[in-house]
């Protein structure tokens, strides 16, 4: 009798197992053409990659300065803050430090004291920068690392972090790993050639960056991304896992949620529900922190996934309306306390010449209007449209809990789309904008995450 039970359970198991295992699924690794016109027949594409240097000239920058000394703004409300948007009291202190002391033509030797480079990639230019340690412990090699940015930011963000992974030794970190950083422009981003077809997202996206890695002789590499790139480098992880070493976020998109059901039960039973003390601290009161949070912070992304191209002609056209949209992301995505500030905190986390070297990334490319097309290209369909929303990632991932992110993932959520999480650190501070405002402890937990991924 025992062993009839025995044989009925581990053919029950056996069955459960086939039926309703997690499968790690993949997304299929296809290709496209998004250049102009239609794809040439014959031949095969250029896979040159060709130095590139950033430039300006007198004209572009007296015309920037023409259009700031035309400004028309219009007056704040008494004691608004910045909760109704940019401030226009203390735009007008930007505008006159960006015409009369902001140096272009000094910011332009800063971005190009990395080396740049464009290549061509499914009928689009793709920018990128490719940094490689100065030196290297004997016997020792490089870990390529590529890093993904997203919006409203650029690969500019990842200028402070860099020396951290290159040369950690010169920063006081461990040179346990040391690292060769690739940092790509998206698609229709600053340098990187715009999409002329509908349709271009983050699953091709992904797939012309792991193109770009082979192209540069990676066939096994780290990702790390947050915003966009969080996206861009899971979807890499989806395509291709027995290429990507591993994986590494500050922020994820996570559609696919049953855990999101426990939320109401969190505060009374947390240890059986898998939350943590820090959890509850970033979650509660919820309708302050995540109902309020994400209905005040989401205007933009209703109307940049579905009407991009008409918000874009404004900001294309006037250098401090972009300023203005642009920089009040950099305010409230990076302390959403900062909106009870005249000044709305920017200058506490960074410098002006920081905050418009960015700025004119999107301005002297002209890339604002594509920039935003991505967000209807990836969510104007909808949430669990796309297969990627519905699969999980197998690769080894780190995830970093900046405590100001727009909202706040509990390991347990993270787990549930990122399954082989092998790394969750609630960070002691620090926004969306990570590599950007706080260098040193992003690159801190992605050696914490290298380390545990090389110890397997």
């Amino acid at each position: 009798m025992w062993l009839e039970i025995l044989l009925v359970g581990v053919l029950s198991f056996a069955i459960y197992w086939l039926l309703f295992r997690d499968k790690e699924e993949t997304l299929p690794l296809e290709d496209g053409w998004w250049g102009p016109g239609a794809q040439p027949a014959a031949g095969k594409e250029d896979e040159s990659i060709r130095p590139f240097k950033v430039e300006t000239s007198d004209e572009e920058i007296k015309d920037l300065h023409e259009r700031l000394q035309r400004v028309r703004l219009t007056p704040p409300l008494e004691d608004s803050r910045f909760h109704y948007g940019f401030n226009s009291d203390y735009l007008k202190k930007v505008i006159s430090y960006w015409k009369d002391e902001f140096d272009w033509r000094k910011q332009v030797e800063i971005l190009n004291k990395y080396p740049h480079f464009k290549t061509k990639i499914e009928g689009l230019d793709i920018h990128f920068i490719h940094v490689k340690p100065p030196h290297l412990p004997a016997g020792r090699k490089a870990k390529p690392l590529m890093m993904v940015h997203g919006w409203p930011g650029s690969f500019y963000e990842f200028y402070k972090i860099i020396p951290y992974l290159t040369d950690p030794k010169s920063q006081g970190l461990s040179d346990e790993h040391v690292f060769e950083v690739i940092c790509p422009s998206i698609p229709g981003y600053s340098f990187s050639q715009a999409s002329s077809k509908k349709g271009f997202n983050s699953v091709a996206t992904a797939r012309i960056f792991y193109k770009l890695m082979l192209r540069l002789g990676f066939q096994e590499f780290y990702v790390q991304g947050g915003d966009w790139g969080a996206l861009v480098c899971t979807n890499m992880a989806q395509l291709v896992p027995s290429h990507v070493r591993g994986l590494h976020l500050n922020m994820a998109l996570i559609a696919k949620n049953s855990r999101i059901l426990t939320l109401p039960l969190a505060r009374y039973f947390p240890g059986l529900l898998g939350y943590k003390a820090r959890d509850l601290e970033l979650l509660f009161p919820f309708k302050e922190k995540v109902f309020y949070s994400i209905m005040r912070e989401s205007g933009y992304m209703h109307i940049q996934c579905t009407k991009p191209d008409t918000v874009g002609c404004a900001l294309n056209d006037s250098p401090v309306g972009l300023a203005a949209y642009i920089l009040e992301k950099f305010s409230t995505w990076t302390n959403s306390e900062f909106q009870n500030l005249e000044d709305g905190g920017l200058e506490r986390k960074y410098s002006l010449d920081d905050l418009l070297t960015n700025i004119m990334l999107y301005w002297t490319t002209g890339s604002i209007v594509s920039s935003q097309r991505y967000y209807k290209e990836n969510l104007g369909q909808g949430l669990m449209a796309n297969k990627h929303d519905r699969i999980n990632v197998y690769v080894p991932t780190g995830f970093a809990a900046f405590p100001c992110e727009l909202l706040h993932l509990p390991e347990s959520w993270v787990r549930t789309k990122y399954p082989k999480l092998l790394s969750y650190n609630f960070m002691p501070r620090g926004g969306h904008f990570a590599a950007f405002e706080e260098p040193e402890l992003l690159a801190r937990d992605i050696y914490k995450f290298v380390t545990l991924r090389e110890r397997q």
